[in-house]
């Protein structure tokens, strides 16, 4: 199905708990693999605003992840530091490798990249720097404390 990437409504919404959300209020996403009716897997096309970050670091242990970046300059962190990566770079993310990762814009010009990960059911995700993991459910994401107790707010 050809689709029209304008056609499709930016998502600025997050499924992080509310303490979280602001580190990530400056990226919108515009869901492409949706709008195509691609089901097994997701393509996203992110913008992401200066100062803001595409996620909290995190890893999963069920679903492989990859970007490419289109414009501007972000930064990759991952265990091993720090990274630029700018257009025409991409970064592969396997599963069940626990090197947390994620983006941040830390230029003056809006980044935009493609976004593709699997949907692979009983997904979680650990992150490292922070006391939360989050594990796939029928009913959504499901956000605990390391320690396994549910977060309330």
């Amino acid at each position: 199905m050809i689709i029209n990437p304008q056609d499709v409504p930016d998502r600025k919404s997050s499924n992080y708990l509310n303490k979280f959300k602001p580190l990530v209020a400056g990226r919108s996403k515009k869901r492409l693999g949706d709008a195509a009716g691609i089901k097994n897997f997701g393509v996203n096309l992110v913008k992401l605003e200066p100062g803001s970050c595409s996620a909290l670091r995190h890893w999963h242990t069920k679903q492989d992840e990859f970007i490419y970046v289109l414009e501007g300059e972000v930064i990759l962190v991952t265990n091993e530091g720090e990274q630029i990566l700018t257009a025409d770079m991409a970064a592969g993310f396997s599963a069940g490798v626990a090197d947390g990762h994620y983006l941040i814009n830390r230029s003056s010009l809006v980044a935009t990249y493609l976004e593709i990960g699997d949907r692979t059911p009983e997904d979680q995700v650990t992150y490292p720097d922070d006391d939360l993991i989050a594990k796939h459910s029928h009913n959504g994401w499901i956000f605990t404390h390391k320690n396994g107790s549910l977060y309330t707010g």
